[in-house]
């Protein structure tokens, strides 16, 4: 009797939020409208975080802050397809990395486009074709994404979010480990699982790919290979797992960058993402950098990537604390403009994770 008692209250409580999530649905539809009307976009990364944030003040438990946070993940994705869908493009297929990431930053309610490359992603934002790309940055054992950071150079595509995503490597295969003669995966993820794979696969040939999803699709048809790749993928492409958490550190973490066409306004939290070129003297990289000690910035990352324009001349990629906005934000890259041949703000955005 107790039992069905306490059934009875949560049929009751699953009335009244089924009840408020339509109001809020329905404030949401109103927003939207307005947005629409107002030519602004409909994903605001800003307000997310504003949420976000809100509803881990008041939450008082047992749930945690983390299941909340993906409870109302999931909310706002709802919300964001109740208009003109929302479509995302990222670098696919189905079960990539940059697939999960995608998700938890929009939630499984939104339109998905996934793409065969980076190039592909930031050419189907910049046509119209998707409202959002989501490309991989850097990983926090391999270092830059190059092919992204390329890309930013002649794209006038804005960085509106990023995501942060632990990352699990998994042997995946329908062969047990000892018939396993071929294994495939994308060359950041081999570079991850080097010490795992020298002893426990030294004499298998390691095959470099695209993507993961693309090393789980070949290891799910070829015999006697395996792939290295997500759970989701083994789900998806029907693969044993052989083995899991194989990447060499535990603390692998990658960034995913959000890419749109629209600034993002400030929100007390943000991060902004600039590159520039000099010229080729000594001492021009330590001027450049003069301006942010002036003002107080601190610089979170600084990469050079070759412009391939011409021999030994360099793009900096710097990401700084604070919005393009903000006072002295603003102050110290005037002064950096007049001192570089080129300087281009990438994007302002929340720090988020």
């Amino acid at each position: 009797m107790e039992l069905k008692r306490l059934r009875q209250k949560i049929d009751k409580l699953d009335a009244k939020i089924v009840s408020l999530l339509n109001q809020r649905a329905e404030i949401s539809l109103e927003i939207l409208r307005l947005k629409l009307k107002q030519k602004e976009s409909i994903y605001s990364p800003d307000r997310e975080r504003q949420v976000l944030r809100r509803i881990v003040k008041l939450n008082p438990g047992p749930l945690t802050n983390k299941a909340l946070e993906a409870i109302y993940r999931e909310i706002m994705s709802s919300s964001l397809s109740l208009g003109q869908p929302l479509r995302v493009a990222y670098l696919g297929p189905v079960a990539t990395f940059t697939h999960l990431a995608a998700l938890k930053r929009f939630g499984s309610q939104v339109e998905y486009s996934p793409c065969a490359s980076i190039s592909d992603v930031f050419f189907e934002v910049e046509r119209g074709g998707a409202d959002y790309g989501v490309v991989p940055i850097e990983n926090s054992i391999e270092g830059a994404v190059s092919h992204t950071l390329d890309m930013f150079v002649d794209s006038d595509l804005k960085i509106c979010a990023q995501i942060i995503l632990d990352v699990s490597h998994n042997l995946l295969a329908n062969y047990p480990k000892n018939r396993i003669k071929k294994v495939y995966s994308n060359p950041q993820v081999f570079g991850q699982c080097r010490i795992w794979l020298e002893e426990n696969l030294p004499g298998a040939e390691k095959i470099e790919v695209s993507t993961t999803t693309k090393a789980a699709q070949i290891a799910a048809k070829e015999k006697n290979s395996a792939a290295i790749a997500s759970l989701l993928a083994a789900k998806v492409y029907r693969l044993k797992v052989i083995a899991s958490h194989i990447e060499d550190s535990p603390h692998n973490i990658t960034r995913f960058l959000v890419i749109g066409k629209r600034d993002v306004p400030p929100t007390g939290e943000d991060k902004t993402s600039i590159m520039f070129s000099i010229k080729d003297r000594v001492g021009a990289l330590h001027d450049m950098l003069g301006p942010f000690k002036k003002y107080g910035i601190n610089l979170t990352k600084i990469e050079s990537r070759p412009s391939k324009k011409k021999a030994w001349d360099y793009y900096f990629f710097v990401d700084l604390e604070g919005h393009q906005n903000d006072s002295n934000v603003k102050k110290a890259l005037k002064e950096l403009e007049n001192k570089c041949t080129f300087l281009k703000i990438l994007g302002s955005y929340p720090v988020g994770e």
